[in-house]
């Protein structure tokens, strides 16, 4: 190894970018890292939902890394991985080069899985929030729909992991709709794989069942719970709900003219097939200090990295990866890697808690599990106009703290606040 040990960290999403400036507060000078992605730019992506009905513009969003990444002395590709090499620690790029590493940091997210599903995704008939491009040509099909009002379907498909986007844009859509006076003209029903509304992959957290069940009604909109999507044609889904054991109970063919529904996730291409570094799915096997057990060199963090569910679900239920959660994660891993570079072991863990505001456009419901899996420590939710509020002002103090490339813990004061601990500022 080198004098100056070099570390890649592969991926630039929340995970990524928050990891890189964190390793490089951590280890000072003494490192070398380069941050390999898919891109040049870093994308907000807790705002897709308003860019979706034309809240924010995809530009408003956008952070442009390499001078960001040169200011703090972190070498910056965007050309992408094609395939990791554990054995070699190397990374094949798209371009046909090679990195070399001494340590690398996984921090992907995860793919899109679209195409386990007939006409599904933005290929297909359905809309996605899942990228900003998304976003933007939902918003397009959007103002179509205000222009020839239909039926909308939103919601999340079987084997999804991340719910709180899907409860976001259906509440949004309602806002946006009743602002243009058109709400009337358009039926709204949230399907989703969850065995009650409120279940979020986490089996609930304080009453989320019934603030989200409350906010449904008030607001008109029809929901199938334990609901499987088996395939989409243009305007038309259709979905089998199933009984507690997971048998077939009923069908039903839901008419649209926009439809948005959160996929089910799988590990990128990069890493798929790679024995004792992910599992089938193609996550990323990490222990609880996110290291590798079969390549110690390689760390993971985020939506990338397995978790077991919470529980059995008639249909499958994943388990979402907070920020709060990724945050703690690169912390553990900024130190665990200044441990292992002096020759000691790690000791650093994450820590396991989720925190969520879930925007409704005019108001909103804020969660805190504490731990993320129950039985919990804390075990609270709460609702009203201050989350939309907060919600915008997270977005403003994130997106000024990546374009700094500053690596100050942010979900952290968030979670005091939402607690009542400790006041936080976002000005």
């Amino acid at each position: 190894m080198s004098q100056a040990p070099h570390i890649v960290v592969l991926g630039a999403g929340l995970g990524g970018t928050i990891a890189a400036y964190e390793i490089r507060e951590s280890l000072g000078k003494s490192a070398r890292i380069t941050v390999v992605n898919k891109g040049d730019d870093y994308w907000f992506a807790p705002s897709n939902p308003w860019v979706a009905v034309g809240w924010r513009e995809p530009e408003s969003i956008r952070v442009h890394l390499p001078p960001v990444m040169a200011k703090r002395d972190i070498a910056f590709t965007g050309v992408g991985a094609k395939k990791v090499l554990p054995e070699q620690s190397r990374i094949e790029l798209n371009d046909g080069e090679t990195v070399d590493y001494d340590y690398l940091v996984i921090a992907t997210g995860p793919e899109l899985a679209f195409d386990e599903i007939e006409g599904f995704g933005p290929e297909g008939f359905t809309q996605s929030v899942c990228m900003t491009h998304h976003a933007k040509d939902a918003h397009v099909k959007f103002e179509e729909l205000c222009a020839n009002p239909r039926p909308i379907v939103v919601g999340a498909v079987q084997g999804a992991s991340c719910y709180g986007p899907a409860y976001e844009m259906a509440m949004i859509l309602d806002t946006e709709l009743k602002r243009r006076k058109i709400r009337d003209k358009v039926p709204m029903t949230f399907i989703t794989p969850e065995p009650y509304i409120g279940h979020l992959g986490l089996d609930g957290v304080g009453d989320t069942k019934g603030l989200l069940e409350s906010e449904m009604r008030d607001r008109h909109i029809k929901w199938i719970t334990n609901a499987k999507v088996s395939s989409v044609e243009d305007g038309v889904c259709h979905v089998v709900e199933v009984d507690e054991d997971g048998t077939d109970k009923k069908t039903h063919d839901l008419d649209f003219g926009w439809a948005m529904m959160l996929p089910a996730f799988r590990g990128v291409e990069a890493l798929m097939g790679l024995e004792g570094l992910v599992n089938p799915r193609g996550f990323v096997i990490t222990d609880k200090h996110q290291r590798n057990p079969k390549y110690p060199n390689i760390f993971g963090l985020g939506v990338c990295i397995a978790i077991p569910p919470v529980g059995p679900t008639p249909l499958p239920v994943g388990v979402p990866k907070t920020g709060f959660m990724i945050e703690s994660m690169t912390t553990a891993i900024a130190h665990n890697l200044k441990e292992v570079i002096a020759g000691e072991e790690p000791t650093h863990e994450a820590t396991w808690n989720a925190i969520c505001l879930a925007d409704f456009g005019d108001s909103g419901v804020a969660f805190v599990a504490k731990p993320q899996i129950p039985p919990r420590n804390t075990n609270w939710a709460s609702e009203g106009k201050w989350v939309h509020l907060a919600k915008i002002g997270f977005e403003k103090y994130f997106l000024r703290k990546i374009r700094k490339g500053e690596s100050e813990p942010f979900y952290e004061k968030l979670a005091l606040h939402t607690l009542g601990i400790k006041k936080l500022r976002f000005d």
